[in-house]
């Protein structure tokens, strides 16, 4: 028998998002499918200790968070008189399949989509959507989504619950929008899927460096919007990106699982055949001649992609391109990898110059890689004492275990 725990860790991980997208349908409540998700867990975890594992662990936890959530609603027959009605209407889904359509909503292929939209409702500030759909459908925990942020904990706490009380208060619909109405929450659709590859991409937290369900998630979910808006170049743009991005993760970490910069990748190990299809995304997103800051980092990871070795990258080009994604996005982060191109072609001293001046404001003080750019590139300089700071520094705010054993590892290069 498998290690109960660690096989639900891994189904919650993989499916929570499906699920909590299928109950909050059903139900039309956040908080009501957490609590169901939540409670059929502690139910799995004495069901499969007990009994082993069953053959399919995703259709188990399915089935008994839906009957967790038909106990709530019968429960709360006597304060709402339609409960008995929704109890039967649930129960009657539960027996058919479990990523059964519901009728008429065929264009949206996929309840977490549906879900994705439903979150972005425009009645909510941007990154309130953004949070509370990574915080429904990613999986992330509030300190992840503080983090992508650059938030304090609390701060995203609070946005969260006012956005759920809007949702209430304002009885604000849980349906899924026209597609010829979808313009007015793409924007925070697009940067919800990039957040959930993100969190895949360079894990926050935990033992591995990726989150692979959560890269492969946000990859299929540009696909189905790729189909549902096929003429809006930030969408291809955006799938390109990811495409180029996850074709250099077999090369991120060595046979020892330690995490490998880009310039000391082997290069052989990069997926060519994602690669190319992220390459012939971008042309295509290119063509419309409406760039937008999606194509324009995925010509970034193109220019990268193009380098047959790390000496022949253009770092003129892509200092060129964070500095027209900067115009159009102009975020510390996005800043501070601008200076960081700035500094491989133009001069170490001048894009430490950018990175320094850049954390004048303390704005960047809990991002770590704030601190481990700054880092390389005062030990590329010989300045060892600054060098071994910093990267102390970026060691101290790194919770991912195989970004910290990276970040040791300089530390006691020093020594």
């Amino acid at each position: 028998m498998g290690d109960p725990r660690a096989a639900i860790d891994a189904v919650y991980r993989a499916e929570s998002g499906r699920i909590t997208a299928a109950l909050i349908r059903y139900s039309g409540s956040f908080d009501l499918a957490e609590e169901a998700l939540q409670d059929a867990v502690a139910a799995a975890l004495t069901h499969w200790e007990r009994d082993g594992l069953p053959a399919n662990p995703g259709a188990w936890l399915m089935a008994a968070s839906k009957r967790k959530l038909i106990d709530f609603i019968r429960r709360a027959r006597t304060r709402h008189e339609k409960s008995s009605t929704l109890a039967h209407e649930i129960n009657l889904r539960a027996e058919s399949q479990v990523d059964d359509l519901e009728p008429g909503l065929d264009a949206y292929p996929d309840d977490r989509l549906r879900l994705i939209f439903t979150c972005c409702h425009p009645a909510l500030n941007v990154e309130a959507q953004v949070a509370l759909t990574l915080r429904t459908l990613g999986g992330l925990t509030t300190a992840e989504i503080a983090r992508a942020f650059l938030r304090p904990e609390a701060t995203i706490a609070q946005r969260l619950v006012r956005a759920r009380n809007k949702i209430k208060e304002a009885g604000i619909p849980y349906e899924v929008p026209p597609l010829d109405q979808t313009a007015k929450r793409l924007q925070a659709v697009l940067a919800v899927v990039y957040l959930i590859f993100n969190e895949g991409y360079a894990a926050t937290e935990g033992e591995s460096l990726m989150r692979s369900d959560l890269g492969a998630e946000a990859i299929r979910l540009a696909r189905i919007l790729r189909e549902l808006v096929p003429s809006d170049p930030e969408v291809i743009g955006l799938l390109a990106l990811m495409l180029l991005h996850d074709s250099r993760g077999a090369a991120r970490i060595n046979v020892r699982g330690e995490l490998v910069p880009l310039e000391e990748q082997d290069r052989r190990l990069w997926d060519q055949g994602r690669m190319a299809e992220g390459l012939e995304c971008l042309d295509l997103a290119l063509r419309e001649q409406r760039p937008g800051p999606y194509q324009i980092q995925a010509a970034i990871a193109a220019t990268h992609a193009h380098a047959r070795e790390p000496g022949a990258t253009d770092w003129t080009e892509i200092a060129s391109l964070y500095g027209e994604l900067l115009r159009l996005t102009p975020t510390p982060v996005v800043a501070l990898n601008h200076a960081v191109a700035v500094a491989m072609s133009q001069g170490l001293e001048e894009g430490l110059k950018r990175i320094e001046w850049l954390g004048v404001s303390g704005t960047l003080d809990e991002y770590r890689l704030y601190h481990a750019a700054r880092a390389d590139l005062l030990r590329r300089l010989g300045r060892r004492d600054e060098a071994l700071r910093a990267y102390e520094q970026a060691l101290v705010l790194s919770t991912n275990r195989v970004e910290e054993a990276f970040l040791r590892k300089r530390v006691a290069s020093f020594s």
